[in-house]
Parts: structure tokens; C-alpha cells; sequence
């Protein structure tokens, strides 16, 4: 299998995808806006940016499965799976923020060794594959060299509906905006994990999430020199629905900021 090739296809993909979303932006009603959970929002568009994506990775690999957020009838397969994530951001997308992206890694068993994050506004395509370099529209990309907590720019997402540690987790907010320049929200974890990659931001940190969310995204600060984890320090980044994810300078400040609110 060649990687390059085959992630240069998916980059393809994601962009003309990318293509339809945008073009939507305008004709959402608010009768399309469903709820399929306590503030969990859905549209046409997320259902037929995946339909489409499917069919077209499909063809790529024929012998795979997938891992996605919106169609559960979608059969996981035995070797290689895409994690796909249609429109993250979708709030974002409804109220006409313009910050959402498609996230599509390739999983070989328990192992990622694709991911692309393509950020629909922007036009930015971020990609990596196994054995490679991390790039940006073709150009190679690494995370930031920022090696104070002091200096770092940091970002996260709140829940919206999963609010078990939010006490902690405000609290950890608070401790983070006191050592750093400042914490962003976005509204897309697939493009905060991208953006540490090409070092805008020095670190992501959020709980709560899916693997469609962050398993491209990972792997692309993993390929382009970072560090990722779950708030243990462990491996259990892509299912374990929580994720941090920074350069390796300031990656252990991190983690002891937030092993005083979560152990």
C-alpha cells in the first residue's frame, strides 16, 4: 500500500466534500437542524458529507470499514477502518461561524497510519501518513518550539452534554488561564489538534470527546514532533474520550495542571 498516494487521494476527497459543506452554508433551515442528543446537533449536510465520503473512501480501499458519527449501519471491518467525522463543528456550521472541518484518519488494527483534517473555509488540507512528515497544503508543517507554559497559547472545548466533571474542569480552565497567554475555544477539536500541529497553538486539552473527533488530528501532532495522550499520560487518546496534546516543551506543565483536578 502506498501511503503518500493513498493519502493524497483522501486530501482529494475531503476537499471536494469540503466543497459541497460550503456551498450549504446558505440553504440551512432551521427546519433541517435535528437533535439527536441534549444539544447534539445534526443536519442534511453532515449525513450527505458522510454518505459521500464513504462511498468515495470505499473505492480507495474496498476491503475496509468504518468508525463514523452519524450512519451506525456501517459496518467495522476485521484490518483497516476510516474514522470519520463529516463536519466537525456542526453548531459552528449552523450559526454560520466559519470554523468546522472534515476529520478522516485510516486505523491498520488498533493503529492509525492516516489522517487528514481538511478546514472547509480556510481551504487549509492538514494530512500525515505512517512513516512521514506532517504538511499543510503540501508544505511540511511541526509543532511550536514555545518552551515556557508562560509563553504557550493553549486551546479546549467545553461539554455540551456530558457535565460529570465540569466543576474540575472549570477549575482546571482557571488554573491554565493564569500560566499562559490565553485559552481559545473554536468549536472543532479537529482543527485544534491541527493548529497545535502547525504550531498556532502549543496545546489542545479536552474531555468528552469521540474518536471521530480527534483520531486524525492526533496523529498529525504526532507526526509533526508532538506529544499525545489521554489525561493519564497514556495511550487511550483515540477511544478513551479525553485527549491532550501539545509540543514536547511544554507537554509535562500540562499534564501536572491537570493531574491536580483529574487522576
Amino acid at each position: 500500500m502506498n501511503l503518500e498516494l493513498l493519502t493524497n487521494q483522501v486530501c482529494d476527497t475531503c476537499r471536494a466534500v469540503g466543497g459541497y459543506i460550503h456551498n450549504e452554508i446558505n440553504n440551512i433551515q432551521n427546519s433541517d437542524i435535528k437533535e439527536k442528543g441534549v444539544h447534539d446537533l445534526v443536519t442534511y449536510v453532515d449525513k450527505n458529507a458522510e454518505e459521500r465520503l464513504v462511498s468515495d473512501l470505499s473505492k480507495l480501499l474496498p476491503e475496509s470499514g468504518f468508525i463514523v458519527e452519524e450512519n451506525h449501519d456501517v459496518k467495522k471491518a476485521t484490518e483497516y477502518n476510516w474514522i470519520i467525522d463529516p463536519l466537525d463543528g456542526t453548531t459552528n456550521f449552523i450559526h454560520h461561524i466559519p470554523v468546522y472541518s472534515i476529520s478522516v484518519a485510516l486505523m491498520r488494527k488498533n493503529e492509525i497510519i492516516i489522517g487528514v483534517v481538511y478546514e472547509v473555509n480556510n481551504r487549509e488540507c492538514f494530512y500525515a501518513w505512517e512513516g512521514g512528515q506532517a504538511f499543510l497544503n503540501r508544505e511540511p508543517i511541526s509543532v511550536s518550539e514555545t518552551s515556557k507554559l508562560d509563553d504557550s497559547l493553549l486551546a479546549t472545548g467545553f461539554p455540551y452534554n456530558d457535565y460529570s466533571r465540569l466543576d474540575a474542569y472549570l477549575e482546571l480552565f482557571k488554573n491554565l488561564i493564569l500560566k499562559t497567554r490565553g485559552i481559545r475555544r473554536l468549536g472543532s477539536a479537529a482543527i485544534d489538534l491541527a493548529y497545535v500541529a502547525c504550531g498556532r497553538f502549543d496545546g489542545f486539552y479536552e474531555y468528552g470527546l469521540h474518536s471521530w473527533d480527534v483520531a486524525a488530528g492526533a496523529f498529525i501532532v504526532k507526526q509533526a514532533g508532538g506529544e499525545v495522550s489521554d489525561f493519564k499520560g497514556d495511550d487511550d487518546f483515540v477511544f478513551g474520550r479525553e485527549i491532550v496534546a501539545s509540543n514536547m516543551n511544554i507537554y509535562e506543565d500540562v499534564m501536572n495542571a491537570i493531574n491536580i483536578y483529574f487522576k
